[in-house]
């Protein structure tokens, strides 16, 4: 089941892999951030409390975590495809 976490706190591209790392830390594998929109989706199922504690201890505020619908997540890897291009 993929997740999307609503954060607060990130400014730059830096705090966007600072947040990228956090996550991988703790097993969240597909992970994408996206600055713009204040949120990371990932594709597997980590436990919330996890999510929490890693993006917390990355320095940032996890405002939600919810389910993922397929939709945010086609529209997220639409969106780096286009970023990496």
């Amino acid at each position: 089941m993929a997740k999307k976490i609503s954060i607060e706190g990130m400014s730059c591209q830096h705090c966007v892999m600072h947040t990228k790392e956090a996550l991988e830390s703790i097993g969240a594998s597909d992970v994408k951030v996206d600055l713009k929109k204040k949120c990371a989706v990932i594709s597997n199922d980590v436990e919330d409390e996890k999510i929490k504690a890693a993006v917390e201890d990355a320095g940032y505020e996890v405002v939600k975590i919810e389910e993922a619908s397929e939709e945010s997540g086609s529209k997220l890897k639409g969106f780096f495809k286009k970023i990496k291009g």
